[in-house]
């Protein structure tokens, strides 16, 4: 009976690594709105199956993402030791940028209010946030960015550059110029 049983969950381990791996591909062809059908059709199994794992489309994108969020949360955590606080924090926002466009679907997933969310601490927003946080009260201890900046400020503002240029013919250009932008101010002399 526990061989049955054992078998039984390895083959579901198999299952979801395999959905992911192909989800991990559609949602980078499509973004976050990748058909769940077309993403069990590939995958050679049925909707229920993909379900049973991935119970909403969220919990798919969060399983997609959670390497490429944990690589951005180390690495905000490096940054934290540049002496640097404001040119580090706007690295690692510019670099949260660059994979939102480059892992379409990113986005989506950060807009989503994690305070709403029963499992908040562990989405990726809330990594992301947690990780960018440590960056920003650096830069606020140092008065290099004011102390009324939020993370939330900040990652709508990335949230916000990626989907409206996620769309463009060459959207890292166009959003790395309203990134620069948006960090230089508008003003002619910065602020």
């Amino acid at each position: 009976m526990g061989e049955i049983m054992t078998g039984q969950r390895s083959d579901a381990r198999r299952n979801r690594t395999h959905i992911l791996a192909v989800a991990e591909a559609e949602v980078a062809a499509q973004g976050a709105h990748a058909s769940l059908e077309r993403i069990a059709r590939i995958a050679g199994v049925g909707s229920a199956t993909v379900r049973r794992h991935f119970p909403t489309r969220k919990a798919l994108l969060e399983a997609v993402f959670e390497q490429r969020v944990h690589a951005l949360c180390d690495r905000a955590h490096a940054l934290c030791g540049e002496d640097d606080s404001r040119s580090a924090l706007v690295e690692w926002l510019r670099e949260l940028l660059a994979y939102s466009l480059a892992a379409r679907g990113l986005a989506d997933v950060l807009s989503y209010q994690p305070l709403q969310d029963e499992a908040a601490q562990d989405s990726c927003a809330a990594s992301i946030g947690t990780a960018g946080a440590s960056l920003l009260r650096k830069a606020i201890a140092d008065r290099a960015v004011g102390a009324d900046v939020t993370i939330d400020d900040l990652l709508t503002l990335i949230v916000g550059i990626a989907l409206a240029t996620e769309n463009y013919t060459d959207p890292a250009t166009q959003a790395d110029r309203a990134f620069r932008l948006a960090v230089a101010g508008l003003g002619v002399d910065g602020t």
